[in-house]
């Protein structure tokens, strides 16, 4: 039955309302510059009616629910987006970074000093016995090798900063991973009943997905998705079973966490490889399965997949350094190559990464099937023997015991290369060939009595590289780009740098082909993974890849950047605080409930009214 009562109760739950209205409206306010916050709404209906005669009285308004004013599907596109520019913005920052050890556009770098370097070669073909211009040409050598190894350094500081921040990356993905399955947690609990929704805790784990896309390509999967266009047509939540894959594999599965492992101890090298362990102890790879936000940018750049030597075997970081490895190989081999056609009285190659019975055309080794000369000539410069060396498919360095299919035994087996009939004048008489198994170094040396009579010798090749291989009277030590140097011995004495051939008077033909050498067509590159170019066409080709990628990340970052920004801006008109509306809402909310104030002060004017009326 109907009462004044009920009346009263009616003015009660329109207050109820407006303050449960204002306080929203406040709580929206307080929060408008709260990075991830969803403004919210009271959502009210009216109460159970009285069923009385004439007709069902009203009870007045309730609450039914506070909700977010939030679209997943908007959501979605928007950590997308931000997973994509933060991707992008990874690769554009160190792109560039990598680009500024590459200055050959501004006329200085590498292959400025590169020309220089040819320059003094022609320089000392002018003049070849001046020994300042060897002064000069050996300084150059060394702002040229030096440069090579400092750009070198550079890439490899990089590579090892990347690779210091895919750690950071990793357990900032573990971190986060982890706190959003404890929020799933007081989110299952907070909305047990049914009937409430835990806005904040969602907020927090929508915020915390954001930070998650824009580390790593993370996929969310929760079960269906509600929506409720009475209220808003901004809205569609979703609700019910909740997973967060990477890769493929779980990261988040409801209350539960499985972090992805890193590792620093099973490569030589130190670097982070990441991993994702199963319940039962197995391992699977993980690296080369990310892509997608930092991570995946940091290692599209640093590398992914390491190899047996420690090394990566992708990575754009990690293919410019071979590349530049690949040039200095050679810039190296095809100078050592000419350089050793300057006579001398002993060569000695560095040490051979492959053994005396392996067939050095097997090797991963710049070999080529050919011949090279070896040259005798006597203290006026005169050529006095020369005998043909070659080299083909079952030619090794050395063999016990010799044969003539060896290096060795080709340069020491007894035969008339004179056609003389003399047995004491050929090859075998003035020079000797050894090689060392346990330092694994090559060596050729003339005779003392030879030598006593001033007489040298030279290697003349003709497409072997050979002495460019073996680095036998070398004039580059090292055999990339870490370790390329002005030979020691050069570098001691820089006046025994020689631009002649053979030992004559005004002989500038070694000098000469170094010049050439700068148009000549080499070979780069070890193994498989062979090219041939000049060498200008090479590092040109080098720098191309890093300015081209660069250029393409630029581009690319400002499309991605621009699609961001208009996503963003779709995603802040649905769920952030606007000021002007709340603050309309707020006037409406402080209007309800002056006029529900008004309802019970009206009904209290009626109950003294009721209690003043005297028997």
């Amino acid at each position: 039955m109907a009462s004044i009562f009920n009346a009263l109760h009616i003015g009660y739950s329109g207050l109820n309302a407006a303050q449960i209205g204002i306080d929203t409206t406040g709580h929206n306010i307080s929060n408008a510059e709260t990075e991830g916050y969803t403004r919210q709404r009271v959502v009210t209906a009216a109460a159970a009616p009285l069923g009385v005669d004439p007709g069902q009285r009203g009870g007045g308004t309730q609450v039914t629910d506070i909700t977010r004013i939030f679209d997943s599907f908007v959501y979605a596109r928007y950590t997308t987006a931000a997973q994509n520019k933060e991707y992008s913005d990874t690769l554009k920052k160190n792109l560039e970074e990598l680009s500024t050890y590459f200055p050959e556009i501004d006329k200085v770098g590498i292959k400025d000093d590169l020309q220089s370097y040819y320059d003094m070669w022609q320089s000392l073909a002018n003049n070849p016995s001046n020994t300042s211009l060897k002064v000069a040409l050996a300084q150059q050598t060394q702002t040229l090798t030096q440069h090579i190894q400092q750009t070198r350094s550079q890439i490899s500081t990089l590579q090892n900063s990347l690779n210091d921040q895919v750690k950071v990356n990793v357990d900032d993905i573990n971190r986060i991973g982890q706190q959003i399955a404890d929020l799933n947690l007081e989110i299952d609990k907070a909305e047990s009943g049914g009937l409430n929704h835990a806005n904040d805790l969602r907020d927090k784990r929508n915020q915390l997905e954001l930070s998650l896309s824009k580390l790593i390509d993370a996929k969310v999967f929760v079960g269906n998705t509600k929506t409720n266009n009475v209220i808003d047509s901004n809205i569609a939540e979703k609700e019910g079973g909740y997973v967060i894959q990477v890769a493929g594999f779980n990261l988040v599965d409801g209350g539960s966490f499985h972090p992805i492992g890193i590792d620093s101890t099973s490569n030589k090298n130190g670097y982070n490889d990441l991993y994702y362990e199963r319940q039962d102890g197995v391992r699977f790879p993980f690296a080369n399965t990310v892509t997608g936000g930092k991570l995946g940018a940091l290692l599209e750049l640093r590398g992914s997949t390491i190899g047996t030597n420690g090394e990566f075997e992708d990575g754009f970081l990690q293919e410019t350094i071979n590349n530049l490895d690949s040039f200095a190989q050679g810039l190296i081999e095809s100078t050592n190559n000419i350089y050793a056609q300057t006579a001398t009285t002993s060569m000695q190659s560095n040490i051979l990464n492959f053994s005396d019975n392996q067939s050095i055309l097997s090797t991963d080794e710049n070999f080529k099937a050919g011949t090279f000369d070896l040259i005798v000539y006597d203290i006026d410069g005169n050529e006095v023997g020369r005998r043909s060396i070659s080299i083909d498919n079952g030619t090794l360095i050395n063999d016990t015991p010799q044969t003539s299919n060896s290096i060795v035994g080709q340069i020491n087996i007894s035969q008339d290369d004179n056609n003389d009939n003399n047995s004491l004048n050929d090859i075998d008489d003035m020079l000797v060939g050894t090689f060392n198994n346990q330092q694994n170094i090559f060596q050729i040396n003339i005779k003392a009595a030879f030598e006593a009579q001033g007489y040298s010798f030279a290697i003349e090749d003709h497409g072997t590289n050979f002495a460019g291989v073996t680095g036998v009277n070398r004039f580059f030590d090292g055999n990339d780009a870490k370790s390329i140097a002005l030979n020691g011995d050069l570098q001691h004495d820089m006046s025994k740098i020689k631009g002649f051939k053979s030992p004559a008077n005004g002989d500038n033909q070694t000098a000469l082909d170094m010049v050439q050498q700068q148009f000549a067509s080499v070979t780069f590159g070890i193994g498989r993974s062979k090219s041939t170019d000049t060498i200008y066409g090479y590092f040109d080709n080098l720098v191309t890849r890093v300015g081209t990628r660069t250029n393409s990340a630029i581009v690319s970052n400002d499309s991605i950047t621009a699609q961001f920004n208009s996503i963003k801006q779709e995603q802040d008109s649905i769920s952030k605080v606007s000021i002007d509306e709340e603050m309309a809402n707020l006037i409406r909310y402080q209007t309800s409930y002056g006029a529900a104030a008004k309802v019970i002060t009206t009904i209290d004017q009626m109950m003294t009214t009721l209690l003043g009326i005297k028997a």
